[in-house]
């Protein structure tokens, strides 16, 4: 029996959600806030997306989603075109490598997991945007972003896996 319409049109959304929800933390990371200086060590969250999909559901949230992630997230952010998205490229294609040791652990494994990543994104981050524009940038406001990102972790990947129980387990 063939499925229904609305059936077929659910799984797409289901399929469609990590997606959309980093998309949705792209425009999230980018909305003023009035606070001077906020913007250079406001925290990267598509960042935490990209490594939790990559872990939990790296099927529906392809290398070529990623890439277009980072991309948009260079685009509104001011970040020279293509900084973000090879690094959300080499920390997915870093997280992939590294999914079996992953899967399973406790919070504590995977958010230390996420320092180390973290810490080789805003490494490579900084050496681009070092090398494009031709002399070493202050690294202080990477590594606020960095310590940002770290803190806001816990909260987003709490999200993320009740999203995923919620909606994504018939996947």
């Amino acid at each position: 029996m063939k499925p229904s319409l609305w059936h077929r049109l659910d799984a797409l959304a289901r399929r469609l959600t990590p997606f959309a929800l980093t998309l949705v933390l792209v425009v999230v990371s980018v909305v003023p806030l009035h606070i001077p200086g906020f913007a250079r060590v406001a925290p990267l969250l598509p960042l935490i997306a990209v490594y939790h999909w990559a872990i939990y559901r790296p099927r529906l949230l392809p290398a070529f989603a990623v890439f277009v992630i980072g991309l948009l997230q260079d685009t509104l952010t001011g970040t020279p075109i293509g900084v973000n998205a090879l690094v959300f490229i080499g920390v997915y294609g870093v997280v992939l490598s590294q999914r079996r040791f992953f899967v399973g652990k406790s919070f504590t494994v995977v958010w230390l997991g996420f320092t180390v990543v973290a810490a080789g994104a805003a490494l490579s981050s900084w050496i681009l945007v070092s090398v494009y524009h031709l002399t070493l940038v202050a690294p202080r406001a990477v590594l606020f972003q960095y310590l940002m990102t770290l803190g806001v972790f816990p909260l987003l990947a709490w999200v993320f896996l009740r999203w995923q129980r919620a909606f994504l387990e018939s996947e």
